[in-house]
């Protein structure tokens, strides 16, 4: 049995794009693979601690070695805690829509967290840096009002898909499979074109998880 992580970043709900992709997604799943655990991970409701105070003297103090306090410890646990439940997952789903040409700030929060020296990265003797989840399966799907494709002339605009790519290829995801809505604010006649590919692409997915 696997278990897939699905996380959500988007506070939307029932009025959100990529989160409907995303329920098409894991409704084919859970049908394909009824014995597998789907962890569903809400960013607008799960608790995550601020990156100050002792969480971030308890962080240098593990890259230098040194010794954490009591309060360190403590504070330190909760993001040891996350990392443990987000590296538990066989295989992955992320939702997220642009805010600002980038990434909703609940999700650039998580990633903060996660991504930590020692843990969901490391460096090799030469200096190089290498990935520690590795093996694992991706899918993350986008939305975004506009349209920033190669063809567009706006892709220079798109910090959301090029910083996700980039930071999960940065903890060792390979092969990140990918679905775009766009452009949802041109139009009902375009955004229900690109709602129906993205369902297409969705259960062509399924079958590669």
């Amino acid at each position: 049995m696997a278990k897939l992580i699905y996380i959500e970043a988007s506070p939307r709900k029932k009025r959100s794009s990529s989160i409907a992709i995303a329920n098409v997604f894991l409704d084919a799943y859970r049908k394909a693979h009824p014995n597998d655990e789907v962890v569903i991970l809400d960013l607008w409701k799960k608790e995550l601690p601020p990156f100050d105070g002792d969480v971030i003297d308890a962080k240098y103090a593990i890259m230098h070695g040194q010794t954490k306090s009591d309060a360190q410890v403590k504070a330190w646990k909760m993001v040891e805690t996350l990392i443990a439940e987000f590296k538990s997952g066989d295989q992955y789903v992320i939702s997220l829509p642009m805010w600002n040409f980038c990434i909703p700030y609940k999700l650039k929060h998580y990633i903060d967290l996660l991504v930590q020296p020692g843990f969901t990265f490391t460096t090799t003797p030469d200096g190089a840096y290498q990935g520690l989840v590795t093996g694992k399966k991706m899918l993350v799907i986008y939305s975004r009002g506009g349209a920033y494709g190669a063809e567009t002339g706006a892709q220079q605009l798109d910090f959301q898909k090029t910083y996700m790519e980039t930071i999960l290829g940065f903890i060792g995801f390979q092969g990140i499979s990918s679905i775009v809505i766009e452009p949802t604010m041109a139009g009902e006649d375009k955004k229900e074109a690109s709602m129906s590919h993205a369902k297409e692409q969705a259960l062509r997915i399924v079958s590669q998880f």
